[in-house]
């Protein structure tokens, strides 16, 4: 059997309708994975991910900073699918609208709505995989999302220091329940994205200094922007038995952003 294949798991995302999200669902789907998908209700790709994957997903609406939300999604992996295998977070998104920015700009308010939403919700959805992996007595597997941001700032066009914060953080939890549910059979890995172009990164996407910069900043395959698709094979390893060896890794799909130091203007 090809180690990758998905064939019998049941995944929820988190935040598995738009997005990053929305194009791992569809990548664990065809790999062979029942998924539990949950996402806003305002989110506008629920209605055409149901019709796309029919049977094999079931679409969740559920605001995920709210810790009943991830329980549910559980619990409704194991009634429809009759089991529950791994989670994959991916729900979070930028404070900078919420009051997030530079240290000496950030509101208190924009503090804890950054971190709600992109910490808060992933140690709620954690919680709710890792206790149902305990009771279940068969071990399961944990893949988070963290950013470059977390440990490789772009201080001139991404000051967003609570979002950088919660992104490092999500490095350090992970890491930390790595170790102590291994012996629990209990995996949980990291994966670190670069400027992709996604919903969230409709700013610097749409501001051609920013795009200039990512081109020597992003290097690879031409010095593009990430593409959601640019992840998928990553989370397929690291939700499979391909990866069954590997707890506690952060792996950065990155484009070469962690390793180079990138030229303002887009001079090389």
């Amino acid at each position: 059997m090809n180690d990758t294949t998905l064939q019998g798991r049941v995944i929820v995302v988190a935040g598995g309708t738009t997005g990053l999200g929305r194009s791992a669902t569809c990548a664990l789907a065809r790999a062979g994975a029942r998924v539990v998908a949950v996402g806003l209700p305002s989110e506008p790709d629920v209605t055409t991910l149901r019709r796309e994957l029919g049977e094999s997903v079931l679409v969740l609406e559920g605001d995920l900073r709210d810790p009943a939300t991830a329980k549910g999604a559980v619990a409704a992996a194991v009634e429809l699918f009759g089991a529950f295998s791994g989670l994959y977070h991916v729900a979070g998104g930028s404070g900078r609208r919420m009051g997030d920015g530079p240290l000496h700009e950030l509101t208190d308010e924009g503090l804890r709505a950054t971190l709600d939403l992109n910490l808060a919700s992933l140690v709620y959805s954690n919680r709710a995989a890792v206790r149902r992996f305990l009771s279940d007595g068969r071990g399961g597997v944990l893949l988070n999302m963290s950013s470059v941001l977390g440990f490789s700032p772009a201080p001139k066009y991404f000051a967003t220091h609570a979002y950088a914060a919660a992104k490092a953080a999500v490095i350090g939890f992970t890491r930390s329940i790595a170790s102590y549910y291994a012996e629990q059979n209990i995996r949980a890995n990291v994966v670190a994205p670069a400027l992709t172009e996604t919903p969230m990164a409709r700013r610097a996407a749409s501001d051609a200094e920013i795009v200039a910069f990512a081109r020597s900043k992003q290097p690879l395959d031409g010095g593009r922007l990430g593409q959601p698709a640019d992840l998928d094979g990553a989370v397929v390893y690291l939700l499979s038995d391909a990866s069954r060896f590997v707890t506690g890794q952060v792996l950065a799909v990155d484009g070469g952003w962690s390793l180079s130091e990138g030229q303002y203007g887009g001079a090389r």
